[in-house]
């Protein structure tokens, strides 16, 4: 008998489903692309009660609780914020489990310190955050998406 491959997300969400966990998502420049990926599989509901898409930076301090000092000091494209948003989704969803992303897609917005795909992650996971900043380069709005989302299953992956 051939042995079933799983994708990222299916295998994210066995792995929620064996610890009893849920997860959630503040996504900015994905805009629910990563919770998307999640419920392609016919199984994310038993992990997956909502998420956040936050592209304006008073979503973000509204529906997320991001401090609008953090944004004022950091940018919003920062790792202080994604772990805010990351941190703030998982409490209100009362997920065990949050993530955030936000970044600069592109084709504009970019500057010399925040370039065109730089993209900074926040993983509430277990009651730790970790962040992590990527520069994915100038490869297209919806590729840097994309490449975003595939970092957020493999990060996933290592943490659950």
């Amino acid at each position: 008998m051939q042995e079933e491959i799983r994708s990222l997300p299916e295998e994210v969400v066995e792995r929620l489903k064996a610890r009893g966990w849920h997860i959630t998502f503040a996504e900015s420049c994905t805009g629910g692309m990563a919770a998307a990926a999640l419920v392609d599989v016919a199984s994310a509901s038993s992990v997956f009660d909502g998420s956040f898409v936050t592209y304006a930076n008073e979503a973000k301090e509204v529906l997320l609780g991001v401090s609008h000092e953090t944004i004022a000091a950091h940018g919003v494209v920062s790792e202080p914020v994604a772990a805010q948003m990351a941190a703030g989704a998982a409490a209100r969803m009362k997920a065990e489990v949050g993530v955030g992303i936000t970044g600069v897609a592109g084709p504009t917005g970019g500057t010399p310190r925040k370039p065109v795909g730089m993209v900074c992650f926040g993983f509430f996971a277990g009651g730790e955050t970790h962040t992590f900043t990527r520069q994915f380069g100038n490869i297209g709005r919806n590729a840097v998406r994309q490449a975003s989302v595939a970092f957020v299953y493999e990060k996933l992956m290592e943490y659950l």
